[in-house]
């Protein structure tokens, strides 16, 4: 019986390249990045000339919407300075913003157009009267959304516009309350010229033929309640004295409110509709 020794365990094979040095490993890594780094700067460099280049200029804007006080020559002459950028850069935030600081726009959309243009939807203001400011003296007039807005007065075609007053940011309560009191106030064929709400919450208002009318305190309804009372009987007591003209009405009273006609005195004791006046 023949005997065999254990098999021999062959050799890995010996690689013909022996393994770099730890400092040329180090020059060769840094060598690659500082490659890749150039060419990131070079990338870099050319994506900002190309972003500020001539070619994507801002060349064109075009204005939509219905613009009635305002033109495109008006309306470059106010946003263009305020505008930054060229058409990639352009911050379209900021370019809202410009175009909204024009006089009687209300609201701007901006959006790119490619390559070279801008779209601006506006929204102008539509007036509805005039506003008075407790604190200030300013050129001030009350939109269809009761915000108060600044212009030159010298613009406002509609002079019939009535006049309207209180606190501060009180104009869309104030506007509010005009639109309701105005259909209680026409069977007297008489326009509202001007509402004011005090300080301490009274309402006032004077209509056009001059009559003063002391509306007083309390909200809305209330105070509508007490004009359409007003307005329903008055007529049977100016008849009694020649249909005389109304001065002055004081509607505060509980029970009644108080006249003053051409010609005559405030009347000494509150008129009580419905009571034989």
């Amino acid at each position: 019986m023949r005997m065999q020794g254990p098999a021999a365990t062959p050799m890995p094979p010996q690689s013909g390249t022996p393994p770099l040095p730890v400092d040329v490993q180090l020059m060769r890594s840094g060598a690659t990045l500082l490659i890749w780094v150039l060419v990131l700067a070079v990338l870099v460099a050319a994506g900002n000339w190309l972003v500020h280049s001539p070619w994507f200029a801002l060349r064109q804007i075009h204005v939509e919407g219905e613009v009635e006080h305002n033109t495109a020559d008006s309306i470059s002459r106010h946003a263009m300075p305020r505008l930054k950028g060229s058409y990639l850069t352009m911050d379209l935030r900021e370019a809202r913003q410009a175009f909204e600081s024009v006089p009687w726009v209300r609201r701007a959309e901006v959006r790119r157009v490619w390559p070279h243009d801008l779209v601006v939807r506006l929204e102008e203001h539509r007036p509805v009267a005039f506003w008075e400011r407790g604190d200030a003296e300013d050129d001030l007039l009350v939109n269809s959304f009761g915000e108060v807005f600044e212009v030159n007065l010298g613009d406002v075609e509609d002079e019939t516009m009535p006049t309207l007053r209180g606190p501060r940011d009180t104009s869309a309560q104030v506007l509010a309350m005009w639109k309701r009191l105005v259909p209680v106030f026409a069977p007297m064929r008489s326009r509202i010229e001007r509402l004011a709400l005090s300080d301490r919450g009274s309402w006032k208002l004077q209509l056009d033929r001059g009559t003063v009318v002391e509306l007083g305190r309390g909200d809305q309804d209330e105070i509508v309640a007490r004009a359409q009372r007003f307005v329903t009987s008055v007529g049977q007591i100016t008849a009694r004295f020649e249909n005389r003209a109304i001065e002055y009405a004081d509607l505060r009273h509980s029970d009644g409110y108080a006249l003053k006609l051409a010609g005559m005195g405030t009347s000494p004791q509150p008129v009580r509709p419905g009571k034989g006046h």
